[in-house]
């Protein structure tokens, strides 16, 4: 009887890997014939990623004000100031405005909804739950 309680974890375990790993076999053809999409791994890392067919209905992707630095390149120092509506993020008492996490701040101003002037420092490496967001710690806000 011990042994079928550590075999089966073992199992159990051994089919989630599995299910984990690359498919030998090549993608199939959308049998509509419509576009069908896939991922192809750009032997360039700095390529740029391939743009979805025109008449796809996949949706856009966000837009990304460009605060004077990218990604690749080291996040601004010093203060950094936006001004925009604040947006509920997907969880719990998150908040964004143009893609900018707000991290403290007043939160009787910080609303979903309202329209204010946030002043901080970005905190690009700094772990949230809120899975969305470059984190903007501020320092002060008021209404625009």
């Amino acid at each position: 009887m011990k042994s079928i309680r550590i075999g089966l974890p073992a199992v159990a375990l051994c089919v989630v890997l599995g299910a984990c790993g690359e498919s030998a076999t090549p993608p199939s053809v959308n049998p509509s014939g419509g576009p069908s999409l896939s991922t192809v791994k750009p032997s360039d890392p700095n390529a740029e990623p391939p743009l979805p067919p025109a008449n796809s209905t996949a949706p856009a992707s966000p837009r990304r004000p460009s605060p004077g630095w990218s990604p690749g390149g080291s996040a601004p120092t010093g203060t950094f100031t936006v001004t925009g509506v604040i947006t509920q993020g997907v969880e719990p008492n998150c908040m964004l405005i143009d893609n900018y996490l707000l991290i403290g701040g007043p939160r009787e101003q910080l609303r979903a909804g309202a329209r204010v002037t946030v002043t901080g420092r970005l905190q690009p490496g700094l772990m949230t739950t809120c899975q969305q967001g470059t984190p903007l710690v501020v320092e002060s806000a008021k209404p625009a």
